[in-house]
């Protein structure tokens, strides 16, 4: 019998992601509060699907047909979270660039081309930050030392840019040095950095189209597998219940969500109205000391009615 946990699970962590990022309005959380609890009235409303998973073929292919609709869902789940996710990293990495300090960040957003002056044979224009603390002061020390102005501030400093000639250009930045100031490494090229800002706006535009659809597509096919998850539950129920108690099939399914204090007492109750179902299995619920060949009850929940567990946390996206 397949296990589709883990394929359910892999949909769910994706959902999450879409919750969080769906949180940024009223009407996203009340659609996703509502899509929640549907999946939750149709596990305590279940009836098997007849026309998805006709009951007069083999269980065997019943188990196929499920495995092949969830394998399928997981390979789709691969390729479109990878294409987003792929554009969601390049699109951070282009964002951290204009966050942080002006020793660090991007200046795509901050200099322009009447800051500098452009192809001169004699002047050019740097960068300096300065930090905070000290004033710009490097006139005094500098001949050729044209003109200066601030175009940037954040709280550790200023950036400056410097107009000089050339031919004093390193004796400035060893200046610079002394003084604690860091002539950054840049040259003005409009072209370079228009196709920087045009590459962050097509990632965010990227980004913003593929969300729309993958949110849907992930809302049906998490549908699409918590329904065959609960099919194989269902499933597993029978043939547990047959293997157990053989022909002809004579059970009763029953769903129950005990709160936490009263699992245990519940136990105990359908442990005495059961226990004569596997007065073995019983015998080994009431004295967890006692060792019976062939059943390793150490390793596993067994009851001497049939039982397994529906995790709902897989549905929490708070």
């Amino acid at each position: 019998m397949h296990d589709f946990t883990p394929s359910f699970k892999a949909l769910q962590e994706h959902c999450v992601v879409v919750c969080s990022a769906s949180k940024d309005s009223q009407d996203s959380d009340k659609e996703l509060f509502d899509f929640m609890i549907d999946l939750i009235s149709y596990l305590t409303r279940f009836e098997w699907d007849m026309a998805k998973y006709p009951i007069k073929q083999p269980l065997k292919n019943i188990s196929e047909a499920l495995a092949k609709q969830v394998t399928q869902i997981e390979t789709d789940l691969k390729t479109r979270s990878a294409a987003y996710n792929n554009i969601k990293g390049n699109l951070e990495n282009l964002e951290k660039k204009t966050m942080g300090n002006l020793l660090t960040r991007t200046l795509a957003d901050i200099v322009h081309k009447e800051d500098f002056v452009l192809n001169s044979e004699y002047l050019i224009t740097l960068l300096v930050v300065v930090p905070k603390h000290k004033g710009f002061a490097m006139s005094d020390h500098s001949s050729g030392f044209a003109s200066h102005r601030m175009i940037a501030e954040d709280a550790e400093g200023g950036l400056f840019t410097v107009t000089l000639f050339r031919k004093v250009m390193d004796d400035f930045k060893a200046k610079a040095r002394e003084n604690r100031f860091m002539v950054r490494e840049f040259y003005y090229d409009e072209k370079e950095l228009k196709c920087e800002k045009e590459e962050l706006m097509k990632l965010a535009s990227d980004k913003k189209q593929q969300y729309g659809p993958l949110l849907r597509w992930l809302k049906v096919n998490f549908s699409e597998a918590f329904v065959a998850w609960i099919h194989v539950k269902a499933l597993r129920v029978f043939v547990e219940s047959v293997l157990r108690y053989g022909l002809p099939v004579n059970f009763q399914a029953m769903l129950l969500q005990p709160n936490r204090k009263s699992v245990k007492r519940l136990r105990d109750v359908l442990n005495v109205v059961f226990k004569h179902l596997d007065e073995v299995a019983a015998a080994s619920i009431m004295d967890p000391g006692m060792d019976i060949p062939g059943l390793q009850l150490s390793n596993q929940e067994y009851y001497p009615y049939v039982y397994f567990k529906i995790d709902l946390s897989l549905l929490d996206c708070s």
